[in-house]
């Protein structure tokens, strides 16, 4: 039996892990991630991403997006412009066979950051093409949806996108559960540890519709020290914390196209352990030790890998 986890939105492409990449994929490791979904939010951070798999193959699993903000941080950040995503269209079609998701995708229309209708529309066109993409490549989509949590679980839906998952999301709870009615998955950052904003929508999504995330460098329990994939078991604790699953086995089936089902545990002490068929199957006389859940929109299919 393998105890693993899988964060399933991180930017392990990012300048912030330049310097001591090495140190970070070993603590990684060593945590006991399996997979690292890397997601783009830039057509520059393309090539820095397929890189990364070839070095960490059985580690990375790339991800092509423009994101709905450009510009890096702070004043210079601005709405996404159609003609950006344009010119990286040639790229998702090149490597197609590489993607496991279109991300990172979505709507930003925090009022400092998309101030004008004229943004918005933008950001709209630039959104639902990569939707379309996705479907022509049929591969799920990974989302960034704030200050537009509504609005991107509307569009998606009308654009008939079955496979999504919502990162980081900060929704309010009605919109949430609507995208539960869709199938749409939703996953935390360890920044939800920092207090308890979240903790009705932890309770109330459905398990099978949860996800786990660090969105490092980004969105650590420390707002001001480097968030790295390691961090994700404060993720798994907090959740089972929040829902109550400390003193509950549940297990919840995920599968992948090309690999047998795994099945993902919840032990007693919040940790995640993989099963292979072969171990369910042994287990089997066993009925009474868990509650399995089989989630029909799996993330990107390859999560657990």
């Amino acid at each position: 039996m393998e105890y693993g986890f899988v964060d399933c939105h991180c930017h392990i492409s990012a300048r912030e892990f330049e310097e001591d990449l090495e140190d970070v994929i070993q603590r990684t490791r060593e945590a006991g991630v399996k997979t690292l979904v890397a997601v783009t939010e830039e057509a520059r951070e393309f090539d820095r991403v397929l890189q990364l798999q070839e070095r960490y193959p059985d580690l990375v699993a790339p991800c092509f997006g423009i994101h709905p903000l450009q510009g890096g941080e702070g004043p210079a950040q601005r709405s996404v412009k159609p003609q950006e995503l344009d010119a990286a269209l040639p790229q998702f079609f090149k490597h197609r066979e590489r993607l496991v998701t279109i991300g990172e995708i979505g709507l930003d229309f925090t009022p400092w950051c998309a101030p004008t209708q004229q943004d918005r529309d933008g950001q709209m066109d630039v959104f639902v093409k990569q939707l379309n993409i996705a479907k022509e490549l049929d591969l799920p989509v990974n989302v960034h949806s704030r200050s537009a949590a509504k609005v991107v679980i509307a569009t998606m839906r009308e654009q008939g996108v079955s496979r999504a998952l919502l990162h980081n999301f900060a929704g309010k709870l009605a919109v949430a559960l609507e995208g539960v009615k869709a199938g749409f998955l939703f996953s935390f950052p360890p920044a939800v540890c920092r207090n308890q904003q979240r903790d009705k929508l932890i309770k109330q999504i459905p398990l099978e519709h949860i996800c786990l995330e660090t969105d490092s460098p980004a969105l650590g329990l420390d707002k001001h020290v480097r968030n790295e994939p390691c961090n994700i078991v404060l993720s798994c604790r907090y959740i089972a914390d929040v829902k109550g699953y400390e003193n509950k086995k549940r297990k919840l089936q995920l599968h992948h196209k090309e690999a047998p089902t795994l099945t993902c545990v919840m032990y007693e002490d919040s940790s995640f352990c993989l099963e292979t068929e072969e171990d369910t199957a042994l287990q089997e006389e066993d009925k009474n030790t868990g509650i399995v859940q089989n989630g029909a929109h799996n993330l990107t299919e390859t999560l657990l890998t």
